[in-house]
């Protein structure tokens, strides 16, 4: 009979789960693998056993973050007005910033380093919004180019989340500020007369 393995599933989880927490708070470089292990209550070989490396760990933690905000971004049905889905893909921004602050905060809170150039794939998370924004420039109902439009909404979008998640705008204001921003945000690139 075998040894029982100890670095299952459940411990890769407490790993990843931890080490979101940490990279939400603090740069990669100050968290030791002792520290991270130790938080998920693991031997510091489990890290290396499931992962190879710290740095293989972190590329976990954003694969998943990026994995979950593409789900949710993904799931928005598409209708026939490019507006409305528009403005439902920054509604699930939003709720999937607010449901899972700390994936948020370690792909965009500015404790790790954030590429937002270069193309974007089959799974990026911006993907089903560049392609709602492309069928409002085929409608046409917007105006302009793609990239600009895109990088509108989104530093639109994380100027308002990064309040809510800091706790400087309630729900009712969030709310508000959320759904007049998009509007003005989409009525910029709306076509001149």
């Amino acid at each position: 009979m075998g040894r029982p393995r100890t670095n299952d599933d459940a411990v890769k989880d407490r790993l990843v789960q931890t080490a979101t927490e940490m990279l939400a708070t603090r740069p990669s470089e100050s968290i030791s693998i002792r520290a991270l292990a130790t938080a998920a209550g693991a031997a510091t070989a489990a890290v290396y056993t499931l992962f190879g490396s710290k740095d293989a760990l972190i590329d976990e933690v954003r694969a998943r973050a990026v994995a979950g905000l593409f789900a949710e971004m993904s799931a928005v049905p598409t209708g026939a007005d490019p507006l409305a889905d528009i403005h439902a893909l920054c509604r699930a921004y939003r709720h999937w910033a607010v449901r899972n602050r700390h994936l948020y905060a370690v792909l965009f809170g500015g404790v790790q380093s954030f590429d937002p150039s270069g193309p974007a794939g089959a799974g990026d998370p911006v993907r089903p919004l560049l392609d709602a924004i492309h069928r409002g420039l085929a409608t046409p109902v917007l105006d302009g180019d793609p990239t600009a439009i895109a990088l509108s909404l989104w530093v639109t979008l994380h100027g308002l989340v990064a309040l809510e998640l800091a706790g400087a705008l309630d729900s009712t204001t969030a709310d508000h500020g959320f759904d007049s921003a998009v509007h003005a945000m989409l009525r910029g690139w709306a076509p001149r007369a």
